[in-house]
């Protein structure tokens, strides 16, 4: 009865999508805590003449701020000529010479997204030390990239959910360092292992929830991932306003971890994947795992439950024999065709994707200027790309819809760059809105088209190296921001160049619509390149997350390890 399963299916769900929310915060931390405020230099009544420096409140500050803009200046001071003795004894006198960089620190207009105090406020990382928040928010960026890295290698070689429970634990403690760091340099680091925890959390949970589902439903339960965590993202400014102090929020989305890593410490929450305890020949693992899976799906059929008797019976007499486990290298990736093809180009594809969305977000600088309306724009723009990747992706096919949002990504890219000082700035406004949306549908989809093609024995370092190709050009945006840097427009140029080199590299994927998620890499190396709108037949169907134990094409893999197993060695094309 689909009843009977109807719990334990609705737990193995909510374990592989809740924690996206939790993450999501961690993530979106970097937004409030570098944001930097309207802010103006104090004055400071020792660079006044003598007569000024009785002056207080706005007259003091007419006399040593300068007017910039309407505003204040939020970097110089008036400097004055030295006066004699026996001349300037009138206020009316005296006259500023020329201005200066602040000598008393800055005063700032609070709140700034939320918080009354953040890391630039904390240690005044403005005008000359404004660099030092885009360094910042590299740093946290390389974390990401590094800890995609590691987490995909400790996926294939320990298992997805070893590698995301201990991704979580050590978010912890790393989460508080952040929080009790006593100087710049101390959350320079502590961000950087905080951010390498975050993406090996992410990652693994990816990898694994992947591999619970069967092909009709991977997309699905892939976005609704995606909305669990665009729903994280929309909670850290109420959060934010709740905790007015970077040091209490950072603590808090810390705690939240906590409580996550403790209650995902059951197993009940996040099995092991049975598809990598196959493929790696650990089939006493593998049995017990399959036999958790149907002992908590419920009562099924009479056919049914004597196909999952003799599929577990296979699989103890396969294990007798006691067979090692073999584990791949992702240096064996490097050795293929078929699947090093596939990899470069997908996470080229989550490269530009990521990279370009700065060319679109600084457009819309001048029509949001306050942090929470761009903020909530870009995560509309996520959100709405995540929709369209669910309504399209499963009915199209992966490779003809990342085709159609590369080039929307690539026009809107060109058409800014070139023509962006003739056009109105609604239509400047609108272009942008869809590039941002276009080059997050390429990102995600990127990052999901890999999962499906990778074989399942190199899934986890493969996928880590294109997630980490998408953090990299994340990073484009704070590099170009820090202060006197003119790369801008070269890197619209570069990127927009990229987007239509993306474009006619796609047409060299295969379609992953439908079709089983390869195990080995001979499994990998087998996949072609069909015409651009062929749906290919639905093969098979192995429902983890379905109520009726364990399916009937878990009886493939099992012959596959038989296949394994009378083999030495899997050989490698080259």
């Amino acid at each position: 009865m689909a009843a009977g399963g109807s719990r334990p299916r609705g737990r193995r769900a909510a374990g592989g999508w809740a924690p996206c929310a939790a993450l999501a915060l961690g993530w979106a931390l970097g937004w409030a805590l570098g944001a930097a405020p309207p802010h103006r230099c104090r004055p400071d009544a020792a660079l006044l003449p003598p007569p000024l420096r009785r002056l207080a409140g706005a007259a003091l500050l007419r006399a040593a701020v300068p007017r910039l803009g309407g505003g204040w200046s939020p970097c110089q001071l008036y400097r004055y000529r030295p006066t004699g003795t026996g001349t300037g004894t009138g206020t009316g006198s005296a006259r500023p010479n020329g201005t200066g960089p602040c000598t008393r620190g800055w005063h700032y207009a609070l709140p700034a997204a939320g918080l009354r105090s953040n890391l630039v406020t904390q240690w005044d990382l403005v005008c000359a030390s404004r660099w030092k928040v885009p360094l910042e928010q590299t740093t946290h960026l390389l974390g990401w990239t590094l800890g995609s890295v590691a987490a995909g290698l400790a996926c294939d070689r320990f298992g997805r959910r070893p590698a995301f429970v201990v991704s979580l634990v050590l978010a912890v403690p790393l989460g508080l360092g952040v929080a009790l760091a006593a100087d710049y340099v101390m959350v320079l680091v502590a961000r950087l292992l905080f951010g390498a925890a975050l993406a090996g959390a992410f990652l693994s949970l990816y990898v694994a929830r992947l591999e619970l589902c069967d092909p009709p439903h991977r997309l699905g339960v892939t976005m609704v991932a995606g909305f669990f965590w665009i729903a994280g993202e929309l909670l850290l400014p109420g959060l934010a306003v709740l905790c007015r102090d970077w040091r209490v929020l950072q603590g808090a989305v810390t705690m939240i971890l906590a409580l996550l890593a403790a209650c995902w410490w059951c197993p009940a929450l996040l099995l092991e994947s049975p598809r990598w305890l196959l493929a790696t020949r650990q089939l006493e693992r593998a049995r017990k795992t399959l036999q958790a899976l149907a002992e908590s799906s419920g009562p099924s059929s009479d056919d049914s439950s004597c196909h999952q008797e003799s599929l577990l019976t296979e699989l103890e007499s396969l294990s007798e024999g006691s067979p090692q486990p073999r584990y791949h290298a992702v240096c064996e990736i490097f050795g293929t065709r078929v699947i090093w093809k596939n990899s470069v180009i997908l996470g080229f594809a989550a490269f530009i994707g990521s990279g370009i969305r700065h060319c679109f977000t600084r457009n819309l600088a001048p029509h949001l200027p306050r942090f929470f309306s761009s903020y909530f724009v870009l995560v509309g723009t996520e959100a709405a790309a995540c929709f369209f990747v669910c309504l399209t992706a499963e009915r199209f096919g992966r490779r003809a819809i990342l085709l159609l949002c590369t080039v929307l990504t690539g026009i809107s890219s060109l058409l800014l760059l070139a023509l962006t000082q003739y056009l109105l700035d609604l239509i400047v406004l609108t272009l942008s809105v869809v590039g941002i949306t276009a080059s997050h549908a390429v990102t995600m989809l990127s990052i999901f088209f890999a999962s499906e093609v990778l074989p399942t024995v190199v899934r986890g370092a493969g996928l880590g190296l294109v997630v980490g190709a998408s953090f990299v050009g994340k990073a484009a945006a704070p590099i170009t921001a820090i202060p006197n840097s003119r790369g801008f427009f070269l890197h619209h140029v570069v990127f927009a160049s990229f987007a239509i080199l993306a474009v006619l590299s796609i047409m060299l994927l295969p379609e992953s619509q439908g079709r089983s998620l390869p195990q080995s890499l001979q499994d990998g190396e087998s996949q072609r390149r069909p015409p651009l709108f062929h749906r290919p037949p639905r093969e098979d169907h192995l429902p983890l997350l379905a109520p009726h134990g364990i399916p009937h094409d878990y009886s493939r893999l099992a012959a596959s390890t038989k296949r394994m197993l009378g083999s030495p060695a899997v050989p490698r094309e080259t």
